[in-house]
C-alpha cells in the first residue's frame, strides 16, 4: 500500500475544501438568481390576474350590452312582423 504523507493528505484536504467552498458559492449564485426570478414571476402573476379582472369586467359589459341588443332586435322584428300583417289584411279588405 502507498501511504500518503501528512502533506499530501493536509493538500488533499485543501482541495476538498476549496472545492466545497466554490461549490457553496455557485449554490449562493443559484440561490439569488432563483430569487430574483421568484419575484419576476410574483409580480408577472399578479398582472395576469389584473389583467383577468379587467378582462372579465369586460366581457361582463359586452355580455349585458348584447343581450339588451337583441331584446331591441327582437322588439323591431315583432313591430315589424305586426306592421306585415296590418298592411296584408288592409290588402285583403
Amino acid at each position: 500500500m502507498n501511504a500518503l504523507t501528512g502533506m499530501e493528505k493536509f493538500s488533499h484536504l485543501e482541495d476538498k475544501i476549496y472545492l466545497t467552498i466554490e461549490y457553496a458559492k455557485k449554490l449562493r449564485d443559484e440561490k439569488e438568481r432563483l430569487e430574483v426570478e421568484v419575484e419576476g414571476l410574483r409580480r408577472d402573476t399578479a398582472t395576469a390576474i389584473a389583467d383577468k379582472r379587467i378582462a372579465d369586467e369586460k366581457v361582463a359589459a359586452l355580455l349585458a350590452e348584447r343581450d339588451s341588443i337583441q331584446l331591441k332586435v327582437e322588439a323591431m322584428l315583432e313591430a315589424i312582423a305586426s306592421i306585415d300583417e296590418e298592411v296584408a289584411q288592409a290588402a285583403r279588405g
